[in-house]
């Protein structure tokens, strides 16, 4: 039987529910390009889920913040083609931010159509817990839009739950480290 290569750590080939194969590893500078190039393929609806307001292109000092993260405090995962940095096209970013001393990180996934539906969310969460975890922080939050169901419903069955009423048209998914099982 041949040896596999062995990948960089967060480094994950992953297969997806319809057999394509995706790498899923951490951003890297020269990924600024390609995800402003595919910031321009995203839906107006995505981008609303995620932003929170209505964008029409990443800016590059926007892409350039996301791209060079501060690795004491953040993590951010890309997930694409299995091709070199700055040739493969991204279909999904997740990021991970937990300022220094405070417990909790806030996490936020996008993903494009191209991969919706396929697992890739489910994959980039337990990967950004597992990162925080690793962090020995207390708990992870986001803010999810109302009506974003399918990341409601993916943070839940990630052990996740709803942290009070909803505000301004968001709901706080909340998942506590130290005692949540292992996702």
């Amino acid at each position: 039987m041949a040896a596999r290569n062995r990948l960089p750590p967060w480094h994950d080939e992953v297969r997806l529910a319809n057999g394509r194969e995706i790498l899923i590893r951490p951003i890297r500078p020269d990924d600024a390009l390609p995800v402003r190039a595919g910031f321009s393929l995203l839906q107006p609806e995505t981008l609303r889920h995620r932003f929170l307001r209505e964008m029409s292109e990443l800016t590059p000092e926007m892409a350039q913040r996301l791209t060079r993260p501060d690795p004491k405090t953040t993590f951010v995962l890309v997930a694409g083609e299995n091709l070199p940095a700055g040739e493969a096209v991204i279909g999904a970013i997740a990021r991970v931010h937990a300022p220094a001393g405070s417990g909790e990180g806030e996490f936020a996934i996008l993903v494009g159509q191209y991969l919706a539906g396929m697992g890739v969310g489910r994959q980039l969460m337990l990967r950004l817990v597992r990162w925080a975890r690793g962090k020995r922080l207390e708990r992870l939050y986001g803010d999810v839009p109302e009506e974003n169901e399918p990341m409601l419903a993916l943070a839940g069955s990630v052990g996740f739950h709803r942290e009070g009423a909803p505000r301004d048209g968001l709901v706080r998914m909340v998942l506590d480290l130290d005692s949540a099982g292992q996702a």
